[in-house]
């Protein structure tokens, strides 16, 4: 009987019907042919050679080369549907898996390591298809044939085939014992196979941070801890297997001894022809094969078991950030945004924002600054709705963001996060909209693909380079565009981190010539150098001027292009207006811009560098 956690992820085999129908005729034909060979080796046994007569062997050879034929073709056809069903299973499970990962909220995402999920995918979905596809219906096949052999066993002689009978309680014996020691060393096996995971995958995306750090001794001896923890654990499980295995094939030799023992007798009191004790042998050995492997195939369904114990933990999270009843589509946006009363926290921890209260009128820019843990990038992700507040509202134009269609909002809002994404994709497929249009959160699901008219795709390239993402490329258009991506920009591996940034901000360009109103920048200028900041600044802002922006920065020079200036202090806004408004007040805003101006006295800066710092403060 199948595990409830394992039994759930059955259902993925229905669409495959046919396939199974197929594989279940080529079992039933390939069971009756096999049983079929024994019975008659007998009677070329008992009969032509019994009595010598040569001359009838040939269509007793006639049929057993049919017979064999049949099966090997009957074998194929069951194995290769089968293992296409489990195949075309694997793959609507893992494609349901990483959807269902991407409708998970970012708190999720937050609480598990990659490398955990990262084998969940994998490993453990191939885990589940090897068992669906050869171990199941291995199990299926060979049960069948055991009930096949043994009804014929006992009418060839009932009394052996009690004999053959006796094996079966020995082996439940131990296939329980067996089930009790190795289901927990399954599990950790798998775990580890995920924390392992992890260390790789830091160790491939920190790799430039580990070499300049020279860490990579450390980083090499906490990988072998964990691949050494690892290895214990798997030769754990191959003792516990191997001696599973060894008590099997003892039990089957032992039982086929003794049924040659009482056979042989029987033949000699004359209970058995010579033919029937052959054909009895023969029939026994189609049972030692599954059998001795018995082991092999409890081992595959426990860690089967395991595997989808793991996949059930991910499909149990259900998504938090979801669409509200009779929820509200957006055509478009005018962007004035307004936030009563926000207060939230990450789990386990202080508020980060404690009754925030502000409104931002359309069209207009606001600048968040303020001390690093101000509550700067969690508003902003907020606004996103990356993230629900645990108290108050955000309407967007007079709506409530929870009553808005999720992906609906999702089109009309773009941000650039100071931890920029790059997508292993071309760098013209990481700023044209026909990336938005192949499947970023601009794809409407129930619409299907925006549809993207060539002109915006053009424009969108014109974007990038005035950006200042390829600087080689000047201003020459689409045709120094394509100059550069043929110099080996194509992939972006020789890119800069500013580089990267400014392809960001060019990303965002693209999504509100897609039609979003509402842009979200977070530091989006932090690797760029003073000096063209202001100057790119000033383009993104010319780009979105029909948007309400919102940006969060540490650099005056950024944050003086603003319509208004709002200083988070504890999570709430303390001070709001104009630059020229918040310095003649002498406050917080006022103490900040002192810091940077005696910073800048007291330093060699370029000429036209300013910069804040504001976290410096006590």
């Amino acid at each position: 009987m199948l595990s409830p956690p394992l039994r759930r992820f059955l259902p993925y085999l229905r669409p495959q019907t046919h396939l199974l129908a197929v594989t279940v005729a080529g079992s039933a034909v390939s069971l009756a042919a096999a049983t079929a060979i024994p019975l008659l080796i007998a009677a070329v046994i008992d009969g032509p050679v019994g009595h010598g007569r040569p001359a009838q062997l040939i269509p007793y050879a006639a049929g057993l080369l049919g017979l064999a034929a049949l099966e090997v073709a009957a074998n194929f056809a069951r194995r290769f549907y089968s293992n296409l069903a489990s195949l075309r299973m694997e793959t609507e499970l893992r494609d349901d898996f990483y959807a269902h990962l991407q409708g998970l909220q970012v708190a999720f995402h937050d609480n598990w390591q990659s490398g955990q999920l990262l084998s969940r995918a994998v490993a453990d979905i191939q885990t589940v298809r090897r068992f669906v596809g050869f171990g199941l219906m291995f199990a299926a096949f060979f049960g069948a044939q055991w009930v096949v052999v043994l009804v014929v066993l006992v009418r060839l002689e009932w009394r052996l085939a009690l004999v053959s009978a006796l094996v079966v309680l020995p082996v439940a014996l131990v296939s329980r014992a067996f089930f009790r020691r190795y289901a927990a060393i399954a599990r950790r096996v798998q775990d580890l196979q995920g924390d392992m995971t992890t260390v790789i995958e830091e160790m491939a995306t920190g790799v430039r941070i580990i070499k300049a750090f020279g860490r990579n001794g450390l980083l090499r001896r906490r990988f072998e801890q964990e691949a050494t923890r690892l290895r214990e654990t798997n030769l754990e499980a191959v003792r516990v297997r191997a001696r599973t295995w060894t008590a099997f094939t003892l039990l089957v030799n032992a039982d086929l001894a003794l049924v040659l023992l009482v056979g042989g007798v029987a033949v000699v009191a004359g209970q058995l022809t010579i033919g029937g004790l052959v054909a009895f042998m023969t029939y026994l050995f189609m049972l030692i094969w599954p059998l001795d492997a018995l082991g092999w195939i409890l081992a595959m369904g426990e860690e089967a078991v395991t595997a989808s114990t793991r996949l059930a933990e991910v499909f149990n999270s259900r998504p938090e950030i979801v669409d509200r009843p009779l929820a509200r589509g957006l055509a478009r946006v005018r962007g004035h945004v307004r936030l009563q009363g926000v207060g939230f926290r990450y789990a386990g921890g202080d508020w980060v924002l404690r009754g925030l209260d502000l409104a931002i009128p359309a069209g207009s820019s606001l600048a968040i600054v303020g001390q690093n843990g101000a509550g700067k990038t969690t508003l902003a992700k907020l606004l996103c709705r990356l993230y629900d507040p645990q108290s108050g509202s955000i309407e967007v134009d007079g709506i409530d963001l929870k009553d808005l269609d999720l992906a609906s909002w999702r089109r009309r809002v773009t941000a650039v996060f100071q931890d920029f994404v790059r997508f292993e994709l071309s760098l013209r497929e990481n700023v044209v909209p026909r990336f938005a249009a192949g499947g970023s959160p601009l794809t409407d699901a129930a619409e299907g693909p925006l549809s993207v008219d060539p002109a915006d795709v053009d424009a969108a390239e014109i974007d990038a380079i005035l950006a200042g993402a390829l600087d080689d490329a000047g201003a020459g258009g689409l045709a120094a565009f394509d100059t550069v991506l043929a110099k080996g920009y194509a992939d972006g591996t020789e890119l800069s981190g500013g580089q990267w940034q400014r392809i960001a901000l060019a990303r965002a360009m693209a999504a509100v010539r897609l039609g979003a109103g509402l842009v979200l920048l977070d530091e989006p200028t932090a690797q760029l150098d003073v000096r063209g900041e202001a100057e790119i600044f000033e383009r993104v802002l010319a780009a979105t001027r029909s948007c309400t922006t919102i940006l969060v920065s540490h650099r005056f020079s950024t944050v003086r292009h603003a319509d208004r200036i709002a200083v988070l202090e504890d999570g709430a806004v303390v001070e709001l207006g104009g630059h020229d408004e918040l310095m003649a007040l002498r406050g917080r805003y006022w103490t900040m811009f002192t810091l940077q101006a005696q910073r800048f006295e007291s330093g060699t800066p370029e000429e036209g560098e300013e910069e804040v710092v504001f976290d410096v403060l006590s």
